[in-house]
Parts: C-alpha cells; structure tokens; sequence
C-alpha cells in the first residue's frame, strides 16, 4: 500500500512537470506551489481535496470503480 502511494506520487510529479511545472500547475489547481512540492514529495499525503484540482489542472480525473 505505502508503494502503491510512491508511486501515484512519483507518476504526479512526473505528470505536472512535463504540463508546465509546480508553479503553474499550482497556479491552475488553486494552491501554493510550496503545498504542491509538500504533497506529491516522497513523504506527501495529499488530501482528495488537494489531488481532484492538481489532476484537473493536468487534465486528468479521479475516478472508483468496483472491484
């Protein structure tokens, strides 16, 4: 589980930087860039309400499907 959170946050990271960087993708989702780096950082627990406007601004969605 704690791998499977590494590497959503790994895959994040990767995704902001190739649509723009922190300070843009921040600037779209709404939030600090500072709280951006904190919560996609290799220690980051980012809130739902934090990751739905990040994956927005990216252009990408959240989505739970039944097992």
């Amino acid at each position: 589980e704690a791998e499977d959170r590494t590497l959503l946050l790994i895959a994040l990271r990767r995704i902001v930087q190739a649509r723009g960087g922190f300070a843009k993708v921040a600037k779209a989702a709404g939030i600090e860039r500072e709280s951006l780096h904190r919560a996609l950082s290799a220690r980051g627990n980012p809130r739902l309400s934090t990751l739905v406007p990040v994956l927005q601004a990216v252009g990408l969605r959240l989505t739970v499907e039944a097992a």
